[in-house]
């Protein structure tokens, strides 16, 4: 058992970093590098359009001198409530390029949430993407500093906006304001760019937050530009320019597409801009060799995979069936031997590239983050030539703090440390991070910062993990999720939620047993699954399969865990988790505060056992 005290760094040939870098240097250097064509690509309703890495930059360029024509001045903060496509990227690139402040806010966010952000910061220029979007903040204007809109799209029909709006612009009316100021004064640009430090601050990252309002994570260009160079570095499998394409769907917001998004950018490699909405139309479309997703995106894919082959016919089946059965006893660090080997190269052959295909079929690389990922779809996909890869971090850690390499891979851990990056594990458990890519602070919030780094500028996850004998790292729980129960044993509940989740037919999963005698369980039931079992949602509660397959998952879970942690009753839900109706983050985790509040009437008749109250639910005794 390693010391608290023991600190974990990355492996040797595990990639590096570079300090003291801007992130308008990366597109710099990616230009003088890897010049392509095709580096940022947007999908109109006549089809997929191109701009070279040169055109991205020149547009930033024009885009940033017109931003400080208006008035804009260094350290002047700008709101971003944008898809997350170009109107995102050139914004932002933009913004950096000027030296302000941007303030990205998830499309998601509450009103409430919104406003806070705006008057936090005191953000006096927003950059829009369409009218629907300005439409949607609209009303929450009136309550803030913004005086200037930019708006992706012409400007045509625009709704009401509030009486501080004293400035709407096209972004290409702010390019061509640039383009005028560049012709008058060449070396303008020159002077904007001199003046960018790596310790500026480049951005504020509000955290979606399970509870209370949302903080603000200050990120420095070198935070993220470290973060950036060491991530890449250690792909090593990953090629560069128009050797790769990428799709990118995840939000820009968020700081783990965001930070990939400078990456493939550094790299000159082909990115397209998509969404979750449109993810199976254009992986067809764009066929990438990489992209990233969080464990709901693969878990959902791996569900169609199983769905599809189980309703295949006779031979079809038992083929696929064998195949499956091949693949889940994959070795991601043993060469196959040779029997096993051309067994292999038959599944691939008849059934595994059709897995590639549904995924594109040129997937390579799969880069996984935000939450847990279940084990067997790492092998799974690997016997299908594609490598998941998954990793670990924080919006504080900018993001990545570790994470599996193409060549150093295992199933159910997020991997070595990042290079230039330590870690520790406390005597509580706590994971401990250190490193240039480790936040400036909370903004505006001191005591709430220095409670989450100390004098050693080692930072406090809130993550409870541990380091295997390889030293790769595991993520077992989050302290703040713990609790006790009235014989005095702690819960630890994350092992059985992940366990839970990992099956098809559950959506989302709790445990809970705060101060109760027992643990229990709120499971969500995937409505997607029940649809493709064709079993009606609003029968799903009286289907006895359903129940006795809950009552398997639950019974084989429970054998995993000490006896206190066993799960003695589950509160069963049709209904579906979501940002809209509140229960899960923009980063899709649940807000268990939310649940124990919104269904807690039925937890108490759970407990008592008062069937009575349990319309529209079901409880099931294990």
């Amino acid at each position: 058992m390693p010391k608290p005290s023991q600190i974990y760094t990355a492996p040797a040939n595990s990639g590096k970093t570079e300090l003291n870098r801007n992130l308008v240097s990366l597109l710099d250097e990616a230009i003088a590098k890897f010049p392509n064509s095709k580096a940022f690509n947007q999908r109109y309703q006549n089809g997929w359009q191109a701009l070279s890495n040169t055109e991205f930059r020149e547009k930033s360029e024009n885009l940033a001198l017109g931003l400080r024509e208006i008035s804009a001045q260094r350290g002047d903060k700008l709101a971003l409530f944008t898809h997350s496509d170009l109107s995102f990227a050139f914004a932002d690139m933009a913004a950096l390029i000027a030296g302000l402040v941007d303030v990205p806010i998830y499309l998601t966010h509450s009103p409430p949430n919104i406003k806070h952000i705006l008057q936090q910061t005191e953000a006096k220029i927003l950059a829009v993407s369409d009218t629907i979007l300005l439409e949607q903040i609209s009303p929450i204007l009136k309550d803030s500093l913004i005086e200037t809109v930019i708006l992706w799209q012409e400007i045509k029909d625009l709704p009401d906006l509030s009486e501080n709006i004293k400035n709407i612009y096209s972004y290409s009316e702010i390019e061509a304001k640039g383009k005028t100021v560049k012709d008058i004064n060449p070396e303008r640009l020159a002077e904007l760019k001199a003046e960018i430090n790596a310790q500026d601050l480049a951005t504020i990252i509000y955290t979606s937050g399970t509870t209370g309002v949302p903080k603000g994570v200050m990120l420095s260009h070198e935070n993220i530009s470290s973060n950036v160079i060491a991530s890449m570095n250690g792909l090593i499998n990953l090629g560069n320019g128009q050797e790769e394409t990428a799709l990118s769907f995840l939000p820009l917001t968020h700081i783990f597409a965001r930070t990939l998004n400078y990456g493939l950018m550094w790299k000159g490699i082909s990115t397209y801009y998509s969404s979750p909405e449109n993810l199976r139309e254009h992986l067809q479309e764009v066929k990438p060799t990489f992209f990233a997703a969080v464990p709901r995106v693969l878990d959902k894919a791996f569900e169609r995979i199983i769905a599809v082959g189980s309703s295949l016919p006779g031979i079809k089946k038992k083929l696929f069936n064998w195949s499956l059965g091949l693949s889940s006893r994959y070795k991601l660090d043993e060469k196959p031997g040779t029997f096993y080997a051309m067994q292999l190269g038959i599944a691939d052959k008849l059934v595994f590239s059709k897995w590639r295909d549904a995924l594109g079929g040129k997937i390579k690389i799969i880069i996984v983050g935000g939450a847990a990922l279940r084990p067997e779809l790492v092998i799974n996909f690997g016997a299908a030539k594609i490598k998941v890869i998954q990793g670990y971090g924080l919006t504080e850690t900018s993001p990545v703090v570790s994470f599996n390499r193409s060549n150093m891979n295992k199933e159910g851990t997020v991997g070595p440390v990042l290079a230039n990056t330590e870690v520790k594990i406390s005597e509580k458990g706590e994971i401990l991070a250190r490193g240039p890519q480790i936040m400036r602070g909370y903004y505006k919030m001191p005591e709430e910062t220095a409670e989450v780094i100390d004098s050693e500028g080692w930072f406090y996850t809130g993550d409870i993990g541990e380091f295997d004998s390889d030293n790769y790292l595991k993520i077992t729980g989050r302290i703040k999720n713990i609790f006790k129960l009235s014989t005095g044993k702690y819960v630890m509940p994350q092992p059985l939620e992940d366990d839970f989740e990992g099956e098809a037919l559950i959506g989302t999963a709790l445990v809970l047993g705060e101060s109760e005698k027992y643990c229990s369980a709120i499971i969500f039931l995937n409505n997607e699954t029940l649809q493709n079992q064709k079993v009606a949602i609003d029968k799903a509660l009286e289907n006895e399969q359903v129940i006795a397959d809950l009552k398997a998952i639950i019974q084989h879970a429970n054998g995993n865990l000490p006896h206190w942690s066993n799960i003695k009753k589950a509160l069963v839900l049709t209904d579906e988790p979501s940002i809209e109706n509140g229960i899960l983050t923009p980063k899709m985790s649940v807000k268990r505060n939310v649940v124990l509040d919104r269904y807690s009437d039925l937890i108490s008749a759970m407990y008592s056992d008062d069937g009575d109250k349990l319309e529209h639910a079901l409880v099931i005794d294990i």
